[in-house]
């Protein structure tokens, strides 16, 4: 893939699988345990081609704008973050996890992921921010924004639509896509969203962060329909934060968190315990049963000038009664497989 011969290999990955049964109906193991996988393989786990299965895989790729010159990565070797070091490195990461729809977010080099994943037998949207902080970085590439790519031997695009999320009915600067995926053997249909929300701390970011969460919910159900609903992305938000209960609480949609339910049928593995608040504001979003969930203890771990931050911010969501997850990467990156 053109990564230079002085290039270490990619990291291998655990992986958390249900024990082995026979996947004939919808139901799925109720155990799970850890595969220490060959290090000689080159993807996360066998991907699975039956048309009841789907590999979603997640990840905030790092603008290559604010990673390079603006977001001060101090412990990063500066040609570490240089494009030439990372853009096939990221392609190679994507492709050898095999995954058959990709969640992107800080895309601003999408026509070249365009290009190279086209001939990996995918095809992708994309949709930038209005505003993006890229734009205000010398010699950038473009706006940043959120991407969505499929297999395109096992989808087809039914439609997409993008959204500029609003806080309190004003337009901010995170976006999100809403892909509507009809699978080509079955001819049954998904509904695939991803989005990036407001960075940083504080209280006010945090409200503005639950507003935004409100409005893709909105959206969300407006794409969808009935169809089952995988919605990933970075939140920017430990599960402690409204948003996060905002979203396991909508009503309409009944969404719950791969990790979260993977998790908690496996004791064994460190999690983060999280107590969150049911908000009763609005009846739409009421379920206090989901008020306490677990969590990985991080998805994300970076050392800026500022110091260090491991948390977990970054989440799969889906449609809990129309899907069960079969499996999912334990480290940064997040790749889950469903059974339809």
């Amino acid at each position: 893939m053109m990564r230079g011969d002085q290039r270490p290999q990619l990291l291998m990955r655990y992986f958390l699988n249900p024990t082995d049964r026979c996947f004939a109906s919808q139901d799925i193991a109720n155990g799970m345990r850890v595969l220490n996988l060959d290090d000689v393989s080159k993807i996360c786990s066998a991907p699975v081609s039956s048309p009841r299965h789907i590999r979603i895989l997640q990840w905030n790729v790092l603008s290559q704008s604010l990673g390079q010159k603006n977001d001060g990565f101090v412990n990063c070797p500066d040609e570490a973050l240089t494009w030439e070091c990372r853009k096939y490195q990221i392609v190679q990461e994507i492709v050898q996890n095999d995954p058959d729809v990709v969640c992107l977010q800080e895309v601003d080099h999408f026509k070249f992921l365009q290009m190279t994943l086209g001939s990996q037998n995918y095809e992708g949207v994309f949709f930038p921010k209005p505003d993006s902080p890229c734009l205000y970085v010398q010699s950038n590439n473009g706006p940043d924004g959120c991407a969505i790519f499929y297999k395109k031997n096992k989808f087809d695009l039914v439609n997409y639509a993008t959204r500029i999320l609003q806080v309190w009915r004003v337009q901010s600067n995170q976006v999100a896509i809403a892909a509507i995926l009809r699978i080509r053997q079955t001819g049954k249909e998904i509904c695939v969203g991803t989005t990036h929300l407001k960075a940083r701390h504080s209280a006010l970011l945090s409200k503005l962060r639950n507003e935004q969460g409100k409005d893709l919910l909105r959206f969300m159900s407006e794409v969808a329909g009935n169809r089952p609903i995988i919605l990933s992305g970075d939140f920017n938000a430990e599960p402690v934060e409204p948003v996060y209960s905002t979203i396991l609480n909508f009503v309409p949609l009944g969404l719950s968190s791969a990790y979260a339910d993977a998790l908690e049928e496996d004791s064994s593995l460190p999690t983060t315990d999280t107590h969150t608040d049911c908000h009763r504001s609005e009846d739409s979003f009421t379920r206090p049963e989901l008020s306490a969930r677990r969590e990985p203890p991080y998805t994300t771990w970076k050392i800026r000038e500022d110091g260090e931050v491991c948390h977990t911010i970054d989440y799969v969501f889906y449609s809990k009664d129309k899907m069960k997850v079969k499996n999912f990467h334990k480290i940064l990156k997040v790749c889950r497989a469903f059974i339809m």
